[in-house]
């Protein structure tokens, strides 16, 4: 069940008037705040580690826990140009295929699939997935007859933003 937007909002505007703490948010509810604010202007800065979501505006920085069964990762990948990136910025990092249609497949170590479908990059050139934490991962990208592929992990401590998939 998706929450409804207007609940979200008002989560968001009481954090901007300085009410919200970081225990309002149930696990789904801070999934759908990751979605509205990537690539969002509506707050200062909003970055995403392997195990919290902070969001900050000019007066106060809002921290809110993830899920501990799911491990954020936004995926970028790139034909000319890059950025290094570790801890994703929801309001900060721009990819360079703004959106392109893209077919992605995540396949676990023990050959589960775990993601197989086309998607579009927003704005910000990025593919945001969430997935079961723990486990080693290669993502397959293909766009317009290019092909990258990446082996990447969601261990504590591992990125949430990965930009070195190279399209060719």
């Amino acid at each position: 069940m998706r929450v409804p937007f207007i609940v979200l909002m008002v989560a968001l505007l009481g954090f901007l008037a300085g009410c919200t703490d970081d225990s309002t948010l149930n696990e789904t509810e801070v999934k759908e705040l990751v979605a509205d604010l990537s690539g969002s202007d509506e707050v200062s800065a909003a970055s995403i580690d392997d195990r919290e979501l902070k969001v900050e505006d000019e007066e106060k920085t809002t921290i809110y826990p993830l899920p501990e069964e799911e491990f954020f990762v936004s995926i970028a990948p790139y034909e000319t140009y890059t950025h290094p990136c570790e801890i994703h910025s929801l309001t900060g990092c721009q990819g360079e295929l703004a959106e392109k249609e893209m077919k992605i497949t995540v396949t676990d170590e023990q050959g589960e699939v775990h993601v197989d479908k086309l998607m579009t990059t927003p704005a910000n050139g990025f593919i945001d997935l969430w997935l079961p934490r723990d486990q080693t991962y290669t993502v397959e990208i293909e766009a317009d007859d290019k092909i990258g592929e990446l082996q990447f992990s969601t261990f504590s401590g591992e990125p949430t933003c990965l930009t070195t998939i190279a399209l060719s």
